[in-house]
């Protein structure tokens, strides 16, 4: 089953959404999911070298307890599907686009899950500075990749333009809030919604295709 996944490494419900989808997926263990990573950019106006994560929240929430409280609802969330989120270690809040690049060179030696796992636990659990080049080849190389390869990927070009374009399109089919998941091109689920929400779709599509099969 082909499956579309847009998301942005930052995205804390994107994390949750991907457990949730986990455990979607041991309920139906006959399915064989065929995942691919699309990026999306919660912040895509950030510096390249990122802000530091105090004034981020400053500037995005303005009072510090209506932070707090959005946090401690997501940090429950994440509790249910044994994510300890540790907002407390985050000292940066990143620009992600040389993370997605990372996903999608990951992509073409079937590493792009062990990267987005790695970047959403480096993020979350280990407040890893996911701008910093240096972090990302570190995260490459655990999943599987070749750090030198990855550096010189990271201090080119490749993949930039693909990635702006993806997330651009995204944007053009109406897609503003992720985690959005695509099911075979036809059907759509925005936000992390519990595994049994998931049931139904896989079913829609297991159908569909032996409909066309006859």
């Amino acid at each position: 089953m082909q499956i579309d996944i847009i998301s942005d490494v930052v995205c804390p419900w994107c994390f949750i959404g991907k457990r949730r989808l986990e455990k979607a997926f041991a309920l139906r263990p006959e399915i064989e999911p065929k995942i691919t990573w699309r990026p999306f950019q919660l912040n895509p106006d950030l510096p390249a070298e990122g802000m530091a994560r105090a004034d981020y929240i400053a500037n995005k929430f303005g009072d510090p307890n209506h932070a707090r409280r959005i946090y401690q609802t997501v940090a429950e969330a994440g509790a249910t599907v044994g994510i300890a989120f540790a907002f407390d270690r985050i000292q940066r809040s990143p620009n992600t686009r040389n993370a997605h690049r990372l996903i999608r060179f990951a992509a073409a030696y079937g590493l792009a899950g062990a990267v987005v796992d790695l970047l959403f636990r480096g993020y979350f659990l280990e407040g890893r500075d996911l701008g910093n080049v240096g972090t990302l080849v570190e995260i490459g190389g655990a999943a599987g990749l070749d750090e030198a390869e990855a550096k010189a990927m990271l201090t080119s070009d490749t993949g930039l333009n693909e990635v702006v374009a993806d997330d651009r399109n995204a944007r053009r089919l109406g897609i503003n809030a992720v985690p959005c998941f695509i099911f075979a091109g036809q059907y759509a689920i925005s936000g992390a919604q519990e595994p049994e929400f998931f049931l139904p779709v896989f079913d829609l599509v297991r159908n569909s295709a032996a409909a066309q099969a006859c």
